[in-house]
């Protein structure tokens, strides 16, 4: 049975894929990874930039390629990203991690994970948990690229 948060939630995933936050280009990023899911072929590249005064994380942009739930989590994350620093994007895909791998047990804290609350459903379907986390993935691994500078 689908409850109407589960349907705000759906809402959410399609709103974001459609209108793709953070896509596009960052030519003067900081850092940069790739992901790609084999079992689906969805492919993304996300790039980050740091505010130099404050090595807070200025922009977070990615541009890919995938199934609506890949596109949709890249552009939530692009934008809880910015304002963080770096531990706190690796804590925060830290989260969001722990609820993917919930298997949709238990309440995620929409407090620290905002809008990325609406993959908790996802979690349900575990052939579909790596395309909900392919962006954050690649940005953990800009945010450990860049604390090892």
């Amino acid at each position: 049975m689908t409850t109407a948060l589960d349907s705000l939630y759906q809402q959410v995933i399609l709103d974001h894929a459609k209108t793709r936050h953070g896509d596009g280009e960052l030519p003067s990023a900081d850092a940069e990874h790739f992901e790609r899911n084999p079992t689906c072929g969805d492919e993304i590249t996300v790039r980050v930039t740091l505010d130099a005064a404050s090595g807070r994380i200025d922009q977070l942009r990615w541009q890919g390629a995938g199934c609506s739930i890949s596109m949709a989590s890249a552009s939530v994350l692009s934008e809880l990203a910015p304002g963080r620093t770096l531990d706190e994007l690796r804590e925060l895909v830290g989260e969001f991690r722990t609820m993917m791998r919930s298997r949709g047990a238990g309440e995620p804290d929409d407090e620290v994970l905002g809008d990325a609350v609406a993959f908790h459903g996802v979690s349900k379907f575990v052939m579909r948990v790596k395309c909900g986390m392919l962006a954050w993935v690649a940005a953990e691994a800009c945010a450990t690229e860049l604390l090892a500078r």
